[in-house]
C-alpha cells in the first residue's frame, strides 16, 4: 500500500499488516505534536504481537528543505526504528545514514534513471518506480521501461512497481518487467477504512482514466487529481508570478513553503463530507476499481488476480 497524503491512517495500516502486506504512509499525515510517534508505537506493537507473519509498515518522508517537518519526523522515525523509509522530493543521504545506523531499509521514489544514479550514490537500499498513471507525484515514463531501464542499470537493487497499479494483471506485469513487487495507492483509497469522505471514495469508483489531469497549482511539483470543476476552477499550471518565485533562488525555498502550505489546505478541506472543494488525488488507475472494500478484500482480490493471470499466461505457451 502506497502512502497517500491524507488518506493513510492507522486503520488502514494495521489492516495491512494484518493481510500481509507493506503498508506505508505519509509522515506529513501527523503534524499534531506526539501523533506521529504514537502511531509508530501502535505500529511496532503490532508488528512485535504479530511476529511471524509477513506484513510490515513504512514511512514516506518529503526530504526537500521545504519540508519544515522533515527533520523532526526523521528524528521520531528512528528513535523508533521504522523498518522501512520512502524518500520524496529532495536528497535522501541524511535520512539513509541515519536509517542505515539502526538496520533500516530506505527506498526512494524516483522517476528517471538521473534521480536513481543521485539515489544510488546516496546508498539507498532501491527503488520506488513512479511511471505514468501514478496517483499524486506521477513521473513521465512508462512503467514498464522505468522498471527495466533501473534493473539493467542497478541489476541488484530492488524496484517497487508504481503507476497505474489496481489489478492483478497490472501486477503481473510489473513483475515480468523485473519489479520485486507492485506499489498500490489509488485503489486503497476506495476501503472502507480509508478516513476521507464518502464522496472522495465514489469519485474513485466513479472515475474514468480520462477524468484525471495533471497539476502544478497544489505543490508546484506535477501532481494528478481527479478533474473536478474545483480543480477546473483553480487551473493546472502555475502563473507566471508562480512560477518565478519557485525558480528564483532566493526565493524557492520559502515560496514553495506557502505554495505548499495552500495546497494542503485545499486537500484537508476537500476530504471532509460534503465540501464544495473537491480537490481529490487520483491516478489514472481508477479506470479499474468499481467498488468500495476493506482492505484485506483488496489484498486478497489483488493475489487472485495476479494468480489467474500467471494461469491463463501460462496457457498461451501450451
Amino acid at each position: 500500500m502506497a502512502p497517500m497524503f491524507l488518506v493513510t491512517n492507522e486503520s488502514m495500516l494495521r489492516s495491512s499488516i494484518e493481510a500481509g502486506i507493506l503498508g506505508c504512509f505519509p509522515s506529513l499525515n501527523y503534524r499534531t505534536e506526539g501523533a506521529l510517534d504514537e502511531v509508530l508505537k501502535s505500529l511496532n506493537k503490532l508488528l512485535a504481537e504479530s511476529s511471524g507473519k509477513p506484513g510490515s509498515y513504512g514511512v514516506n518522508l518529503i526530504v526537500q528543505r521545504s519540508n519544515p517537518w522533515f527533520e523532526k519526523h526523521l528524528g521520531i522515525c528512528v528513535q523508533n526504528k521504522v523498518p522501512v523509509i520512502i524518500t520524496s522530493l529532495g536528497n535522501p543521504k541524511s535520512t539513509v545514514d541515519a536509517v542505515h545506523a539502526y538496520g533500516g531499509k530506505v527506498f526512494c521514489d524516483v522517476t528517471n534513471l538521473v534521480h536513481a544514479k543521485k539515489a544510488f550514490d546516496m546508498g539507498c537500499d532501491g527503488f520506488i518506480a513512479v511511471g505514468q498513471g501514478a496517483g499524486g507525484h506521477a513521473g513521465p515514463f512508462p512503467l514498464a521501461i522505468l522498471i527495466e531501464t533501473l534493473k539493467n542499470t542497478f541489476p541488484d537493487k530492488p524496484v517497487l512497481a508504481a503507476g497505474g497499479i489496481a489489478h492483478g494483471k497490472s501486477i503481473l506485469s510489473a513483475l515480468a518487467a523485473g519489479a520485486s513487487a507492485a506499489y498500490c495507492g489509488t485503489r486503497f483509497i476506495a476501503s472502507t477504512e480509508a478516513g476521507v469522505s464518502e464522496e472522495y471514495k465514489e469519485a474513485i469508483v466513479d472515475a474514468g482514466m480520462e477524468d484525471i489531469v495533471m497539476t502544478t497549482r497544489i505543490s508546484g511539483t506535477p501532481c494528478t487529481i481527479i478533474n473536478t470543476e474545483f480543480a477546473k476552477k483553480i487551473g493546472t499550471e502555475q502563473n507566471w508570478f508562480e512560477k518565478w518565485m519557485s525558480n528564483n533562488p532566493k526565493t524557492k525555498k520559502y515560496f514553495k513553503m506557502l505554495v505548499q502550505k495552500r495546497g494542503f489546505n485545499w486537500l484537508e478541506d476537500a476530504i471532509k463530507p460534503g465540501n464544495y472543494k473537491s480537490l481529490w488525488c487520483a491516478g489514472q488507475s481508477v479506470e479499474l476499481i468499481h467498488e468500495i472494500k476493506p482492505v484485506k478484500e483488496i489484498v486478497e482480490e489483488l493475489i487472485d488476480q495476479t494468480e489467474r493471470a500467471l494461469v491463463e499466461l501460462n496457457n498461451l505457451t501450451k
